[in-house]
């Protein structure tokens, strides 16, 4: 099974800490590249979002969520079915 979402991060990113604790609560699948180890991440990160801030969301829907807050990142996992 694929991921819905691909989650561009790096570990020393506070946010990217708090949206990946958002997701491990309710048990969502998502694929996670570190910007700092994975070739091509960073770029690809900027390419989507056209900023160089993180985390970058890329839902299956194609909505992109760059520094979601929680309650943003819990409302589209409801929208998208992935949590109740």
């Amino acid at each position: 099974m694929t991921s819905a979402i691909e989650f561009y991060g790096a570990q020393w990113c506070g946010d990217c800490r708090r949206a990946k604790q958002v997701l491990d609560r309710y048990h969502v699948d998502y694929n996670h590249h570190d910007i700092e180890s994975e070739e091509g991440a960073a770029e690809k990160a900027e390419q989507i979002s056209g900023q160089k801030h993180i985390p970058v969301l890329l839902f299956e829907d194609g909505t992109v969520f760059v520094e979601p807050t929680n309650p943003q990142l819990t409302n589209k996992l409801k929208e998208l079915g992935l949590i109740e």
